[in-house]
Protein backbone atom coordinates (compact mmCIF):
# COMPACT_ATOMS: atom_id res chain seq x y z
CA UNK A 1 0.00 0.00 0.00
CA UNK A 2 1.32 3.23 -1.13
CA UNK A 3 1.49 5.66 2.34
CA UNK A 4 1.92 8.99 0.02
CA UNK A 5 -1.13 11.17 -0.46
CA UNK A 6 -1.15 13.64 -3.05
CA UNK A 7 -3.22 16.82 -3.24
CA UNK A 8 -3.33 18.63 -6.09
CA UNK A 9 -6.38 20.59 -8.51
CA UNK A 10 -6.93 24.12 -8.52
CA UNK A 11 -3.82 24.68 -6.37
CA UNK A 12 -1.25 27.10 -6.94
CA UNK A 13 1.37 24.40 -4.40
CA UNK A 14 0.41 20.59 -5.22
CA UNK A 15 1.43 19.05 -2.32
CA UNK A 16 2.70 15.54 -1.55
CA UNK A 17 1.90 14.34 2.47
CA UNK A 18 3.51 11.70 3.85
CA UNK A 19 1.80 10.64 7.39
CA UNK A 20 4.80 8.53 8.35
CA UNK A 21 6.30 11.88 9.28
CA UNK A 22 3.40 13.58 11.15
CA UNK A 23 4.71 12.06 14.24
CA UNK A 24 7.34 14.66 14.85
CA UNK A 25 4.79 17.00 14.05
CA UNK A 26 4.17 19.90 16.94
CA UNK A 27 0.65 20.28 15.55
CA UNK A 28 -0.55 16.33 16.17
CA UNK A 29 -3.54 15.99 19.10
CA UNK A 30 -4.36 13.24 20.41
CA UNK A 31 -6.86 11.23 19.55
CA UNK A 32 -8.04 9.30 22.45
CA UNK A 33 -8.95 12.79 23.99
CA UNK A 34 -9.56 15.10 21.24
CA UNK A 35 -13.30 14.47 20.46
CA UNK A 36 -13.71 14.69 23.90
CA UNK A 37 -12.53 18.00 24.36
CA UNK A 38 -14.22 21.32 23.68
CA UNK A 39 -11.89 22.80 20.83
CA UNK A 40 -11.62 26.46 20.75
CA UNK A 41 -10.11 28.98 17.52
CA UNK A 42 -6.87 30.29 18.65
CA UNK A 43 -4.91 32.41 16.93
CA UNK A 44 -1.46 30.79 16.41
CA UNK A 45 0.10 34.22 16.51
CA UNK A 46 -1.18 35.63 19.60
CA UNK A 47 -0.84 32.01 21.31
CA UNK A 48 3.13 32.04 20.15
CA UNK A 49 3.92 35.41 21.28
CA UNK A 50 1.71 34.41 24.80
CA UNK A 51 4.12 31.49 25.26
CA UNK A 52 7.59 33.39 24.22
CA UNK A 53 6.57 36.20 26.32
CA UNK A 54 6.26 33.53 29.38
CA UNK A 55 9.12 31.47 28.69
CA UNK A 56 11.11 35.20 28.47
CA UNK A 57 9.75 36.07 31.59
CA UNK A 58 10.62 33.49 33.29
CA UNK A 59 14.46 33.70 32.18
CA UNK A 60 14.89 36.94 33.19
CA UNK A 61 13.02 36.29 36.68
CA UNK A 62 14.88 32.50 37.48
CA UNK A 63 17.66 32.19 34.77
CA UNK A 64 17.89 29.38 32.19
CA UNK A 65 17.95 27.00 34.59
CA UNK A 66 16.44 23.75 33.14
CA UNK A 67 13.81 21.96 35.94
CA UNK A 68 15.21 18.31 37.82
CA UNK A 69 12.36 16.55 36.11
CA UNK A 70 12.82 17.39 32.66
CA UNK A 71 14.41 13.60 31.63
CA UNK A 72 11.13 12.30 33.39
CA UNK A 73 9.26 14.70 30.89
CA UNK A 74 10.72 13.53 28.10
CA UNK A 75 10.73 9.71 29.12
CA UNK A 76 6.39 10.16 29.45
CA UNK A 77 6.57 12.07 26.23
CA UNK A 78 9.06 9.29 24.56
CA UNK A 79 5.73 6.61 25.96
CA UNK A 80 3.20 8.60 24.65
CA UNK A 81 4.58 8.87 20.93
CA UNK A 82 4.99 4.42 21.07
CA UNK A 83 1.46 4.02 22.06
CA UNK A 84 -0.28 7.38 21.56
CA UNK A 85 -3.14 7.53 18.73
CA UNK A 86 -2.54 10.78 17.18
CA UNK A 87 -4.26 12.64 14.08
CA UNK A 88 -3.75 16.00 12.71
CA UNK A 89 -5.53 18.84 11.45
CA UNK A 90 -6.08 19.36 7.55
CA UNK A 91 -6.01 22.99 7.57
CA UNK A 92 -2.36 24.07 7.39
CA UNK A 93 -1.98 21.73 4.75
CA UNK A 94 -4.10 22.99 2.68
CA UNK A 95 -3.25 26.35 3.40
CA UNK A 96 -0.15 25.68 1.78
CA UNK A 97 -1.55 24.62 -1.22
CA UNK A 98 -3.24 28.01 -1.64
CA UNK A 99 -6.11 26.91 -3.23
CA UNK A 100 -7.21 29.20 -6.29
CA UNK A 101 -10.00 31.58 -6.44
CA UNK A 102 -12.23 29.58 -8.58
CA UNK A 103 -11.94 26.29 -6.13
CA UNK A 104 -14.61 25.48 -4.38
CA UNK A 105 -14.62 22.34 -3.04
CA UNK A 106 -12.33 19.00 -1.59
CA UNK A 107 -12.82 15.56 -2.77
CA UNK A 108 -11.42 13.04 -1.03
CA UNK A 109 -10.39 10.01 -2.81
CA UNK A 110 -10.62 6.76 -1.53
CA UNK A 111 -10.34 3.16 -2.68
CA UNK A 112 -13.96 2.53 -2.67
CA UNK A 113 -15.68 6.00 -2.83
CA UNK A 114 -15.27 9.59 -3.52
CA UNK A 115 -16.23 12.08 -0.96
CA UNK A 116 -16.58 16.07 -1.32
CA UNK A 117 -16.50 18.71 1.22
CA UNK A 118 -16.86 22.69 0.63
CA UNK A 119 -13.20 24.54 1.45
CA UNK A 120 -14.53 25.74 4.18
CA UNK A 121 -15.70 22.15 6.14
CA UNK A 122 -12.57 20.58 4.71
CA UNK A 123 -10.26 23.59 7.05
CA UNK A 124 -11.87 21.19 9.94
CA UNK A 125 -10.95 17.67 8.99
CA UNK A 126 -8.77 15.44 11.07
CA UNK A 127 -6.50 13.32 9.77
CA UNK A 128 -5.48 10.41 11.68
CA UNK A 129 -2.48 8.88 10.94
CA UNK A 130 -1.65 6.68 14.24
CA UNK A 131 -3.15 3.81 16.31
CA UNK A 132 -1.89 2.58 19.66
CA UNK A 133 1.76 3.68 18.06
CA UNK A 134 1.11 1.94 15.16
CA UNK A 135 0.84 3.60 11.59
CA UNK A 136 -2.58 2.73 10.04
CA UNK A 137 -1.02 0.54 7.29
CA UNK A 138 -4.08 -1.91 7.16
CA UNK A 139 -6.76 0.44 6.14
CA UNK A 140 -4.58 3.93 5.54
CA UNK A 141 -2.38 5.21 5.18
CA UNK A 142 -5.02 8.16 6.64
CA UNK A 143 -8.51 8.16 8.74
CA UNK A 144 -10.75 10.98 7.94
CA UNK A 145 -12.32 11.99 11.04
CA UNK A 146 -15.10 15.48 11.11
CA UNK A 147 -13.60 17.74 13.84
CA UNK A 148 -17.52 17.05 15.78
CA UNK A 149 -16.45 13.56 16.16
CA UNK A 150 -19.86 12.55 14.39
CA UNK A 151 -17.94 10.10 12.83
CA UNK A 152 -15.55 8.85 15.06
CA UNK A 153 -16.41 5.46 14.83
CA UNK A 154 -16.54 4.85 10.97
CA UNK A 155 -13.79 7.36 9.84
CA UNK A 156 -12.60 7.56 5.68
CA UNK A 157 -10.45 5.32 5.65
CA UNK A 158 -8.26 4.18 2.45
CA UNK A 159 -7.54 7.86 1.41
CA UNK A 160 -5.49 7.72 -1.92
CA UNK A 161 -5.97 11.58 -2.97
CA UNK A 162 -6.83 14.81 -2.20
CA UNK A 163 -8.52 17.05 -5.28
CA UNK A 164 -9.27 20.43 -4.89
CA UNK A 165 -12.32 21.50 -7.37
Amino acid sequence: MNSIISLHGKVRYPLTLDPGVWIFDDRKVDLTTFFDTEVENVDENEQYTKTVSKHWDREIQEGAVFPPTLKTEKKYEKQKLLNGTFGISFAPFLKNAEPLEEATAVTLVTANESVSYSLEEAKTLIFGFSKNGKPLTKDGPVHVYECDGSNRDKPLTYLKEIIIT
